[in-house]
């Protein structure tokens, strides 16, 4: 099956909450992160873990949550985000097959978190009151039962609810870390130093699965993304908030509690232990803080699950999920989806029965972890192919992102599953792969010659099969070049130039005429096609090349144009050099229209030679419209990822005519250079002299300039004057690119 709908990057419907960052983001991430593991476990694994393993466990929890915020921050400020949280940022750089298996992990993770959470309630309510221990499975459905109510009223509403919960929060966690830090003894703090396990299949990796929802609050936020305003902003700095403030009160927590609770306290009564010690013998205020962060992590997750199997359902991935897609009139609140969520916890708080001493709490716990592990290896796996693919389109916002990290965490994330539980990772992985295969229905058949040219052959075969059928996005542009460069020896300029744009990222192939009798010159081609090869080894640069044969050059200029088959790696860019010669100016600009009429882009080099030194290189892109401005900010910034231009600068300049124009006409230009997320300057002149005079003054001592323009009308003496005006006008410059923009690059995407 081949969707085609996977390329919509758009919303299907707006966000009508229009949350912002503290309340959509911050809030229900730190509400989950600092819930029930803190009052109900947090204890219990210094006990068992001993304080030193336990800031183990804690730095291992938190580099993964770390890494995968990071990855989170990067592709979320790199593609407009709409709703589904994780599963869209997944399904957006690995693909709809990837998207749907892990989308559906994580709406399990979140629907079984909600029971998780609730239980932890539960287990809380009838620890501080003994006496409701016989009700305790009646509690939970109840509990159940108004958390929904709550969820279907809207997420805005929810939130609201959550500042109060976060009050009461913020107070119990002052008053038993207070109280805790108040009762810390030497002698208490050096027995709890050493980890002692105790108790059936006590370990390291087992006391860390209990632990490790302790991280996972970073989706409730991220799962939001569909009611954010703006969720390039919101979702990275939210998120990465909440994680440094979750580890800073984690840690202090760790401490104080081994130096406040004895052993068998910390193992066995750690959450009576914290109500004794609460400062001013406030311990209904750990009561309650338990019981606001336990409910307030539930209702995260009651509207975290139904919003990522909306966005999974509005995908049309899964035929079967389609009647959750739908919304509530207004708001678009997944009331489908949240019915079946309700159905999930009702029917998990019912297998968990009557056990009011924590075993099902543990096995959800572990569930939950092996979930989320999943979802954030998937999510760093994301960011590591957006990254380490060379999309030129991968530009994020978000600077402080690297793909090492984002490879590291999704390693450790795989790791980390199969410490914890070998076999039951080694089922998910099976589970996820199984549905990623389900849902590509295709079938792979290779037949194998030599082991390597034949695996390489069919699987480029079928890779390019599968792209021709692939509709065609903007974001997805890569620069494949024709370059008309002759012998590259003589023209070492325009050759380079094409190779620093599109040898990375895209396609180059070197293309050469050589003019004469074919039957008399037929064979030098392949030396000329072996001369290009030793020019592209000698540069270290990867390209493809072409060699024709032809009574005169104008003929073999039009072979080579409309020589190449309409497929996916057809040039959809000719770099060509600027001729001035005015003798053949109309064969010249008849080229460029066979050029155009062909779909291509156009970039004409006027060779001035490579500038010296690797420091203080400038670009100047002369922006004129959006119409040639796309594809010559993306030409700037494919320069500047090769070490020889990485420390260029780029400015990006227009000329005005009015003084009152300046500040309306700078601060769009600024938000065009954002919105294409460059780093680049932005300079407005002001002017009245004309356009060539103006671009001598200003740029004569860059570089490269790049330009557009716009191919002239058919006559002959159009062609004469277009000529004549740029080559008047380029003349005083260094190397120049003019470049023409067939329309399919979009650098604003």
């Amino acid at each position: 099956m081949n969707n085609t709908h996977h390329a919509e990057e758009k919303p299907t419907v707006p966000a009508a909450n229009e949350l912002g960052t503290f309340g959509g983001v911050f809030t229900p991430s730190i509400l989950t992160i600092l819930g029930v593991i803190m009052f109900m476990r947090a204890g219990f694994v210094v006990g068992q873990a001993g304080i030193l393993q336990a800031l183990l466990i804690l730095l291992l929890a938190k580099s993964i949550s770390l890494t995968t915020s990071l990855s989170i921050a990067a592709v979320s400020t790199n593609t407009p985000v709409a709703g589904g949280g994780a599963y869209f940022l997944i399904s957006r750089a690995l693909g709809p097959e990837f998207g749907g298996a892990i989308g559906l992990a994580l709406f399990l993770a979140q629907a079984v978190s909600v029971p998780f959470y609730i239980l932890g309630f539960t287990e809380s309510l009838v620890r501080s009151f003994p006496e409701m221990t016989a009700h305790f499975r009646n509690i939970a459905l109840v509990t159940t039962a108004a958390l929904f109510v709550i969820a279907y009223v809207g997420a805005r509403w929810a939130v609201k609810t959550q500042y109060l919960i976060m009050a009461i929060l913020g107070l119990s966690i002052f008053a038993f870390l207070g109280g805790a830090a108040y009762h810390v003894e030497t002698v208490t703090f050096l027995d709890n130093w050493s980890a002692e396990y105790s108790g059936p299949g006590m370990s390291f990796w087992v006391v860390f699965a209990i632990y490790f929802p302790a991280v996972t609050g970073i989706m409730a936020g991220v799962n939001m993304s569909g009611d954010l305003k703006d969720p390039g902003r919101s979702i990275p700095q939210g998120t990465l908030a909440a994680v440094a403030v979750g580890f800073l009160i984690y840690g202090i927590q760790i401490f104080v509690f081994g130096g406040s609770q004895t052993r068998a306290e910390l193992a066995g009564s750690s959450f009576e232990t914290m109500c004794d010690q609460a400062l001013f013998g406030a311990g209904f205020l750990v009561v309650a803080g338990v019981f606001a962060a336990t409910l307030s992590s539930a209702i995260g997750s009651f509207l975290g699950a139904p919003r990522v199997l909306q966005a999974v359902a509005r995908d049309q991935v899964i035929s079967q999920l389609r009647p959750f897609a739908r919304g509530s009139a207004g708001r678009d609140e997944p009331r489908r989806a949240l019915w079946l969520t309700l159905g999930i916890a009702v029917s998990v708080i019912l297998w968990a029965g009557g056990d009011s001493e924590g075993g099902a709490f543990n096995v959800l716990a572990s569930v939950v972890t092996m979930f989320f592990l999943y979802t954030y290896g998937m999510v760093n796996l994301a960011a590591f192919v957006e990254s380490f693919s060379g999309n030129p389109s991968f530009r994020p916002r978000f600077r402080f992102y690297h793909w090492v990290p984002a490879m590291l965490g999704a390693l450790a994330c795989a790791a980390t599953a199969f410490l914890i539980d070998s076999p039951a990772a080694a089922c998910a992985a099976v589970f996820v792969a199984l549905f990623y295969f389900y849902l590509r229905r295709r079938m792979l058949k290779v037949s194998f010659g030599d082991a390597r040219w034949g695996f390489a052959f069919t699987r480029l075969r079928n890779n390019l099969l599968r792209l021709a059928r692939m509709p065609v996005h903007p974001k997805n542009w890569r620069p494949i070049l024709l370059v008309l460069t002759g012998n590259p020896l003589e023209r070492p300029t325009l050759a380079t130039c094409a190779l620093w744009i599109g040898s990375e990222r895209g396609l180059v192939t070197l293309a050469r005429v050589l003019v004469g009798d074919p039957d008399e010159i037929s064979r030098l081609q392949k030396p000329a096609a072996e001369q290009l090869r030793r020019f592209l080894d000698g540069g270290g640069f990867q390209a493809l090349t072409s060699v024709v044969v032809s009574e005169n050059l104008d003929a073999g200029m039009t072979v080579l144009l409309e020589g190449h088959p309409f497929s996916p790696l057809r040039p959809n860019t000719v770099l060509m050099g600027w001729s001035s010669d005015p003798e053949r100016a109309s064969f010249f600009v008849e080229h460029l229209r066979t050029a155009r009429r062909l779909g291509m882009s156009l970039v004409l080099v006027n060779d001035k030679g490579l500038p010296q030194g690797s420091f203080d290189r400038r670009i100047d892109v002369w922006w004129r419209g959006q119409e040639n401005g796309s594809l010559m900010i993306l030409i700037a910034h494919l320069l500047t990822l090769n070490w020889e231009w990485s420390r260029a600068r780029v400015r990006v300049l227009r000329l005005i005519q009015d003084e009152a124009g300046r500040q309306p006409s700078k601060e769009a230009l600024e938000e065009l250079v954002n919105q294409a997320r460059l780093d680049a300057e932005v300079d407005l002149i002001v002017s009245e002299d004309p356009f060539p005079k103006v671009l001598e003054r200003h740029s004569s001592d860059a570089s490269v300039v790049i330009l557009g323009f716009k191919i002239p009308e058919e006559r002959e003496e159009e062609a004469f004057r277009f000529q004549m005006y740029f080559e008047r006008m380029i003349s005083p410059l260094p190397t120049t690119l003019l470049v023409s923009s067939s329309g399919e690059a979009d650098v604003f995407v």
